[in-house]
């Protein structure tokens, strides 16, 4: 017996020279070990490919393969102008009638127009519906369609002059019917600065957009 043998221990359980008996781990020990390691990658996996179809469907992918192809994304502003053509004076006709007592206005007026380059219509006196029924300095009136046209560009020559539409089918062709309270068309050298502004209107900003 070897001096390492436990006392009372023989059989199969002597030791003898420099052999030990070897000690072997449990089996079911290792299975739990490689089922946790097991899970742990598959979680992580399921992550990974959850990441992948989020950036497939909302277009992540694309953004930072087109972000890195030119590396380098503006900012553009588009601007709007105004649609609408003005007419030049030339392609307006006024009709210029006096709805006031005082007489030789409607002339006066439509020869002052004249010479500001506006096509001179009818003159005369106004018809019985205005007839000093006009409190203002005027009235201006029109065809819907002259709302942003003609009737603005006419505006200009008479300052504190009311808008109005009716049926008439001619947009180029308005009427100047001279209230009551009229003093004297808007001097020239004004009128022309607000035509040369409603010419020329400032752009308006529109919504931004990036291009990469």
């Amino acid at each position: 017996m070897s001096m390492l043998t436990p006392p009372g221990m023989g059989g199969k359980y002597r030791i003898t020279g420099d052999k030990y008996p070897r000690m072997r781990r449990s089996r079911g020990r290792s299975r739990i070990v490689l089922a946790v390691v097991a899970s742990v990658v598959a979680v992580g996996l399921i992550g990974w490919g959850s990441l992948q179809l989020i950036d497939v469907f909302t277009g992540g992918g694309d953004k930072a393969s087109a972000a890195g192809a030119t590396g380098d994304c503006r900012t553009k502003t588009s601007a709007s102008a105004s649609s609408n053509i003005l007419p030049k004076p030339g392609q307006v006709t006024v009709n210029v009638f006096n709805a006031t007592p005082r007489s030789g206005l409607a002339k006066q007026t439509a020869d002052e127009l004249k010479k500001r380059g506006f096509t001179i219509g009818d003159v005369g006196n106004a018809t019985k519906a205005y007839d000093k029924k006009v409190k203002g300095p005027g009235l201006l009136l029109g065809a819907k369609g002259a709302t942003d046209a003609a009737l603005p560009v006419l505006g200009t020559q008479l300052s504190g002059a009311e808008l109005k539409t009716d049926t008439r089918a001619k947009p180029a062709e308005v009427d100047l019917i001279i209230g009551t309270s009229f003093k004297q068309l808007t001097t020239k050298a004004d009128a022309d600065k607000a035509l040369a502004a409603m010419a020329k209107p400032s752009p308006t900003p529109a919504t931004s957009k990036k291009h990469c």
